[in-house]
């Protein structure tokens, strides 16, 4: 079988599973073979056998392969993924891949119903050896270029964590120059280099602490979360709810004239520009400095047209 084949079969179990915890291996077995026809519709070559000892295997690899426990429940009669909700984000992420690529795979000829964003890689080539580095506890040293800056630095750090924000990727290291912990974006990263020299990371270090009450990637650099409140016209609101700001926004007031929500965030400019692009579908309730950092920036812009 083609190793193409092998991942089908993977991410079907896993995809019927978090759709259905408890599937018994006969609907396990039902749904793979109804979802293989389909797949063999596009690739006619494509051949996934399925037994309880492949079953059994297949649970193996994709523990081993993906940090993915699926496990048998006596009492349910089925079988079950195990992870908690943080490491089920990291299976869920894989779905979205694995369902992008089939389905541009299979729609080779449907190029005029297809419109992909044009955009330039965002240093995923690098994720591999940096998450290397980073478990191994490894320095490593880089090219670096900020956006702002015509020349180029050269940096050698202790990489503790990658984070995602808006379809890019950075990663949260030390900086061996200054002692430092600092955020660097991976597409602005070259000629990255791993060294023989280990560290010891901060024991009280916790990527999901730090960033417990930041929005983006900036950190919080000792400053306290303040309550935000936002209103939204209705409108716009209905996909506030669908796609939270954050993960502390709670919902104060939804009717039909606004939706109202509670945020608690550190004040960051990442946060700013994100409060910037809703325009006038947005008004800041509190805090007195945010709602005065909102009007300052639309006022600003409404200057740039005033000649116009």
């Amino acid at each position: 079988m083609s190793k193409r084949g092998y991942i089908s079969r993977y991410m079907l179990i896993v995809k019927k599973l978090k759709a259905k915890p408890f599937s018994s291996y006969e609907e396990l077995k039902s749904f793979i073979e109804n979802q293989v026809e389909y797949l063999q519709m596009q690739d006619d070559t494509l051949e996934i056998g399925f037994s309880k000892r492949t079953l059994q295997r297949d649970i193996r690899e994709i523990r081993n392969n993906f940090g993915i426990d699926i496990e048998f429940s006596k009492g349910q009669k089925g079988y079950f993924i195990g992870n908690d909700e943080n490491e089920n984000m990291n299976f869920q992420r894989m779905m979205e891949a694995f369902d992008m690529f089939n389905s541009l795979n299979q729609a080779q000829d449907m190029t005029p119903y297809i419109h992909l964003e044009n955009r330039r890689p965002q240093g995923t080539g690098n994720l591999y050896g940096l998450l290397h580095a980073i478990k191994n506890r490894l320095q490593i040293s880089f090219s670096y270029q900020k956006f702002w800056e015509d020349e180029i630095s050269h940096r050698q750090v202790e990489p503790f964590a990658l984070k995602e924000f808006k379809n890019r990727w950075y990663m949260l290291a030390k900086d061996l120059n200054d002692d430092s912990i600092k955020t660097f974006g991976l597409d602005l990263l070259t000629d990255l280099e791993f060294s023989r020299k280990t560290f010891r990371a901060p024991a009280s270090f916790n990527i999901e602490e730090h960033y417990r009450y930041c929005f983006g990637i900036i950190s919080p650099n000792g400053n306290e979360p303040q309550d935000i409140i936002l209103s939204f016209d209705p409108i716009q609101g209905k996909y506030i709810k669908t796609l939270p700001l954050h993960k502390t926004q709670q919902v104060i007031i939804d009717n039909e004239k606004e939706l109202q929500v509670n945020l608690k965030l550190c004040l960051s400019h990442d946060l700013i520009m994100e409060l910037l692009s809703f325009g006038d579908s947005l008004k800041v309730l509190q805090p007195q400095f945010l709602i005065d950092e909102i009007k300052s920036a639309h006022q600003n812009a409404y200057k740039q047209y005033e000649n116009i």
